[in-house]
């Protein structure tokens, strides 16, 4: 893949999104997924502390969270990591714990 190409996924990535919130500079990074029948329902933090996907939501909206952009499904919303060209950061490479 050429740089034109990387750059236009990155905007496309971008472009999906519906708010990119700026991070405080104490936000936390998301170092686990909290899944239920295959299906996130939280992320654990890398304080350690463990989150709903919707308390994950709120704390990304206020800066608490980095790395994260928000989009919807439906009703629904949920975190999506920002492009940054880091394939080992994204959400979904990330450690699995079921509940």
């Amino acid at each position: 893949m050429n740089k034109e190409e990387k750059d236009l996924g990155s905007k496309l990535a971008y472009a999906a999104l519906d708010d990119v919130p700026t991070p405080k500079s104490d936000a936390r990074e998301i170092v686990g997924l909290i899944k239920s029948s295959g299906r996130i329902t939280g992320y654990q933090l890398s304080d350690g502390s463990i989150v709903s996907k919707e308390e994950g939501v709120s704390l990304a909206k206020a800066g608490e969270i980095q790395g994260v952009g928000i989009a919807h499904r439906k009703d629904s919303e949920y975190l999506k990591s920002l492009p940054d060209g880091t394939e080992n950061n994204n959400l979904g490479n990330l450690p699995s714990i079921s509940v």
